[in-house]
């Protein structure tokens, strides 16, 4: 359907009308309709989906006094078209009354002296005034009246001579070219509006705007939801009372802007930014836009999964602990027990008992579960690069430092849980630090003055007796009971010797298959296993399990190929590297040669890193070879 009608007075008109908008205006919708019969029209057109009618004198004025909700477009008349409907008048006289609505004859007084003839104005209002208008001019002398299609036929009636004030095909494209330049600012106006209120309304914010009378202009469906007031009401409605914790209206006494405030409504926190609206330095308004507090923190969280979390995710679950003794059962439950909870755990037991596992398993058995799960040795790094990789660094933080900044593991693990191998090797001045995120829940990166706020749950493992630690003085007794408060202590193998045979069998099934191998253990091959002490524990026995994978050529393993595969591992013990030297020389020696670089050194010595270290701390070497 067009979206611009032109609706014609009378036949004479719509003929015209037609042939004028027949090429170049096309999509015009042409039809005829006459004061209130136009109005009627115009009705109709509405409903149709017309929004600009082009019409002229009295029919224009009618339709616009009807509040259609149409624009309407009048046909001018212009002043050839006066002038000739004049010059056909005097024909029949210089007495010349001009019966018409005021907005079709602007200006016509003028030719009055200019073509010397008595021209008299009789103005109409609404089509019931023509017919008392034109006997009104027939008594003052009139010789002949001048006016638009009704006048013509009010005039007619009484047999006085008439003209019918014309328009031709240049007030007619005028007319329409004026509506389509007002249809194109609507599409255009349309557009925006559209726009803006897809904005308003799928915005992730509330928004609230008022006016310079302090009443409310908008109020978007997030503004709704937050605070539980319905927009439509509010609409028109002093702020003050569909909103009062805002207080809006001070921004237009100040004309400052209002940021980041925290704001209750009802039993929700929003942060809230205020700004007032301005034109040419006088305030028309202000707008609010908040969010719930509870979302920006979901959001927050959301974003570090994406960003950090999809390196750090804990794999094993409590269905991988391997073991039916009873010691063992014991452990999982009293672990499942903790999972429940959220308080730090610290997991006690010798080297390779799996404490990682547990500590994997326990998060992911929580609450915490989706979020992210953290690891690090802390015997592995120096106290230094410890500390940047917990707390993290801002750019140029330190000589070396990433420009981009980095953030730390304390910062990664927001939301979930942070676990700390090997606690008992972390430099005393680090705990402290340590101590302080646990206590006040906020981190910050090294060079820098934000605090971060963090929310992780600590779950350390230790080799070690942290207790005697305390009592020397070599581990700080606050950060021993701020971790100490679930407490659960891994069996060594030996002492679950029923556990070995199924901890050799498991391993070897699944290191086999990965070599598509179907082997099994012999009878005299898992008593060999059993009796031995496993000093390693099940980190030991799954190694050698491997080892044996690797080499054994024969289905069945037998006693031997298990026994072969401990005494290599008893004549390669890494501390003989050099018989008779003390192994603080050997240490030396094989940092000299790797110059200086620790993992050099300790592939040299044949020993892991984190072993390096330690010996070299319990050595005194520590500060000697940085």
């Amino acid at each position: 359907m067009p979206l611009i009608a032109f609706l014609a007075p009378d036949e004479e008109m719509l003929t015209a009308a037609k042939a004028t908008l027949a090429e170049a205006h096309s999509d015009v919708l042409v039809d005829k309709g006459l004061l209130s019969a136009g109005v009627r029209k115009a009705r109709e057109l509405v409903r149709e989906g017309v929004e600009i009618v082009i019409a002229r004198g009295g029919t224009a004025v009618a339709i616009n006094k009807a509040q259609l909700g149409l624009t309407v477009v009048e046909v001018p008349i212009t002043g050839f078209e006066m002038i000739r409907a004049l010059g056909e008048a005097m024909h029949y006289g210089r007495r010349i009354a001009v019966v018409a609505f005021p907005s079709m004859i602007m200006g016509i007084d003028c030719l009055g002296p200019i073509l010397d003839i008595n021209l008299t104005y009789y103005s109409i209002e609404s089509e019931f005034k023509v017919e008392s208008r034109v006997l009104q001019a027939i008594q003052e002398g009139a010789d002949v009246i001048i006016g638009g299609v009704i006048t013509v036929e009010a005039s007619s009636k009484h047999h006085l001579p008439c003209v019918l004030i014309r328009s031709g095909a240049e007030g007619i494209i005028q007319a329409t070219l004026e509506a389509k330049r007002i249809a194109e600012a609507r599409r255009i106006e349309k557009v925006k509006s559209t726009l803006f209120q897809t904005v308003l309304d799928y915005a992730y914010e509330g928004i609230i705007s008022t006016d310079q009378n302090n009443r409310v202009v908008i109020f978007n469906p997030v503004a709704e939801k937050i605070t539980k007031v319905d927009g439509k009401r509010a609409i028109g409605r002093n702020v003050q009372d569909a909103f009062p914790q805002l207080e809006l209206g001070r921004l237009l006494q100040t004309g400052r802007d209002e940021l980041g405030q925290i704001i209750d409504v009802g039993s929700t926190q929003i942060l809230c930014n205020k700004v007032p609206i301005q034109v040419h330095g006088a305030p028309i308004g202000a707008v609010a836009t908040f969010q719930d507090i509870g979302k920006i923190q979901q959001w927050e969280a959301n974003i570090r999964k994406k960003i950090y979390a999809e390196e750090h995710t804990a794999v094993f679950t409590f269905a991988d602990v391997i073991g039916s003794s009873r010691q063992m059962r014991n452990s999982v439950a009293i672990a499942e027990q903790f999972a429940a909870a959220d308080a730090s755990v610290l997991i006690s037991g010798e080297t390779g008992t799996g404490k990682e596992v547990f500590a994997q398993s326990i998060h992911n058995a929580s609450g915490r579960g989706q979020k992210p799960f953290v690891a690090i040795n802390c015997a592995a790094l120096p106290a230094q690069i410890l500390e940047s990789e917990l707390f993290g660094y801002v750019g140029g933080a330190f000589t070396g430092a990433d420009k981009k900044g980095k953030p730390g593991l304390l910062e990664i693990a927001h939301g979930g849980t942070l676990f700390l191998d090997e606690i008992a090797e972390m430099d005393y001045s680090l705990q402290s630090k340590l101590l302080r995120v646990i206590q006040e829940k906020k981190v910050m990166r090294l060079g820098s003055d934000r605090i971060l706020p963090v929310d992780i749950r600590i779950i350390a493992a230790t080799n070690k007796n942290l207790k005697q630690l305390v009592t020397s003085n070599r581990f700080r007794a606050d950060l021993y009971y701020r971790l100490n408060v679930l407490r659960l202590h891994l069996p060594p193998l030996r002492e679950r010797s029923e556990d070995v045979e199924l901890c050799a069998k498991t391993f070897l099934e699944r290191h086999a298959t990965l070599l598509c191998r179907r082997m099994r253990l012999s009878k005299p091959a898992i008593q060999a296993f059993i009796r031995h002490s496993w000093p390693g524990n099940v980190r030991e026995l799954q190694n050698t399990i491997e080892r044996i994978v690797a080499i054994c050529k024969h289905e069945t393993v037998q006693a031997d190929m298990v026994f072969q595969m401990m005494r290599e591992d008893e004549l390669n013990e890494p501390l003989t590297i050099n018989a008779g030297v003390p192994w603080t020389e050997t240490i030396r020696q094989a940092l000299v040669t790797a110059r200086g670089r620790h993992t050099e050194a300790a592939k040299i010595l044949g020993i892991s890193r984190s072993t390096l270290w330690r010996r070299m701390k319990s050595l005194g070497l520590y500060s000697t070879h940085r």
